[in-house]
């Protein structure tokens, strides 16, 4: 096994105690061992100067749709409804060429925000246009990076009063069969996994109420994760009042949808009571504060979800709502977006980095493996230089999230390899990803134009 050894680095564990200037010592794909001081001789080592440098879990983003990718920039004012119907039709075109080059931006983006674990949830399917969830495990097996997709979907589309157009949506004995199917082929329950499979139907405008119900006797039979948006905006809430009487998280807990086993996206407009069934039924959240801010979606009550004991984790969302965002300035934004609404001590910035790393890792179901520096846990390690100008920060931690501007990555380990050094992609080529994600914004819009959707040209107008 390969061994390594990272001294003389401040050492935020998130569990315990910080460790102002020690040590971790990593065997294979596990943190053996980390404490103050000079690490013990290990013989053959490769030894690693922190000096400088902090070190944290590496952080876990539980919700994205990286095929957004190739449609950043677009419907740039419009709520969440107007731009949803915007890009319909262009995301319609997309084929696996186009999420293959999507993902692996995407991914390669995250990565080097100090991300090593990533969620995607993918829900559009378009017929005749190639294995796309194929597509992007194989982007993120070439990258290394711990990955889980959500097998998405939609069954009511427009003429069954949901939001998307007809031609998007799939029926729902081939959703259960394609979700069997996404599941029996990736799904890793190891601890080591890089690799596990989550079932997660779009939203509760876009699927039916048999679909979510089947959705999640599917998931809880073959022991995998359940995940959806929720309560994004205040048309999701007036849409669920209107054709099913009652509000998203009340629909949901009808259909059997709560549990330690679940994590919603967003969360945004949630009332008292909402918030405390969060804490009681142990349910999941994955906070996206800048896709929210950039669709006018409001504040999720994310301070008093945590002061209740709820789990909360981050996302970044899709790219085409959040374009360019990173998972490292999701922690910052969280942190001022809760403190613009509740004040200063709102969230502070030890919290606003559980969020992002334990707190993300209990939403995957995976706090016992990775989210936090222990021994026995994987080795999922960033780590932060932040000599040069944020020496002059006295708190390590205070630094790296009040921040504004990203610190150079030193180095990021994903299962003790290294995906990140010196603020460079290892495992791939770094402007080949970079072209490729270019190359995938292209091609949709060509494919689009080419399909004939009218929606596509004014996107791109």
């Amino acid at each position: 096994m390969n061994s390594m050894v990272i001294e003389n680095v401040h050492i935020a564990p998130v569990v315990g105690a910080e460790i102002p200037s020690g040590h971790i010592h990593v065997e294979g794909d596990r943190i053996a061992a980390l404490g103050p001081g000079p690490a013990p001789a290990v013989p053959g080592a490769t030894r690693v100067d922190g000096t400088g440098c902090l070190a944290t879990p590496g952080l876990v983003n539980t919700h994205h749709h990286l095929y957004q990718w190739a449609s950043q920039g677009l419907a740039q004012d419009g709520t969440l409804f107007e731009w949803l119907v915007a890009l319909y039709p262009l995301w319609a075109a997309m084929d696996a060429e186009v999420v293959k080059g999507a993902a692996g931006a995407g991914l390669g983006y995250l990565a080097l925000s100090g991300c090593t674990t990533s969620s995607d949830h993918h829900y559009i399917f378009p017929k005749g246009r190639g294995d796309l969830l194929a597509a992007e495990v194989e982007a993120a097996q070439e990258l290394g990076i711990r990955f889980h997709p959500v097998r998405g979907s939609m069954d009511r589309g427009a003429s069954q009063g949901g939001l998307p157009p007809d031609v998007l949506v799939e029926k729902l004995d081939e959703i259960l069969d394609a979700t069997a199917d996404a599941v029996d082929t990736y799904h890793d329950p190891s601890f080591s996994s890089k690799l596990r499979v989550a079932v997660g139907p779009c939203s509760p405008f876009t699927v039916s109420a048999d679909l979510m119900t089947e959705a999640a006797s599917l998931a809880r039979s073959k022991n995998v994760r359940l995940h959806t948006h929720l309560a994004e905006s205040l048309d999701e809430e007036e849409h669920c009042l209107a054709q099913l009487g009652m509000r998203p998280l009340e629909y949901m807990e009808k259909l059997g949808w709560l549990g330690p086993d679940v994590w919603f996206a967003h969360a945004v407009h949630l009332s008292d009571s909402d918030i405390g069934t969060f804490a009681r039924t142990r349910t999941g959240t994955a906070h996206c504060p800048s896709s929210n801010g950039r669709l006018g979606a409001g504040v999720a009550r994310v301070t008093e979800l945590l002061r209740r004991g709820a789990n909360v984790g981050l996302g970044v969302d899709g790219s085409a709502s959040s374009e360019l965002t990173s998972l490292f300035g999701e922690m910052r934004q969280a942190l001022l977006f809760q403190r613009a609404r509740y004040g200063p001590a709102a969230v502070t910035a030890r919290q606003a980095l559980e969020m992002a790393t334990i707190g993300g890792a209990g939403n995957l179901g995976r706090q016992e493996e990775i989210g936090s520096l222990e021994a026995g846990k994987l080795a999922d390690i960033a780590l932060w230089r932040l000599d040069g100008f944020a020496e002059a920060v006295a708190d390590p931690v205070c630094a790296l999230v009040f921040g504004g501007r990203q610190p150079p990555l030193a180095l990021l380990l994903v299962g003790g390899e290294t995906i990140v050094e010196d603020g460079e992609l290892r495992t791939v080529a770094q402007d080949e990803l970079a072209r490729a994600g270019g190359a995938a914004r292209r091609r949709l819009a060509r494919l689009a134009e080419e399909q004939g959707f009218a929606a596509a040209k004014e996107v791109h107008a």
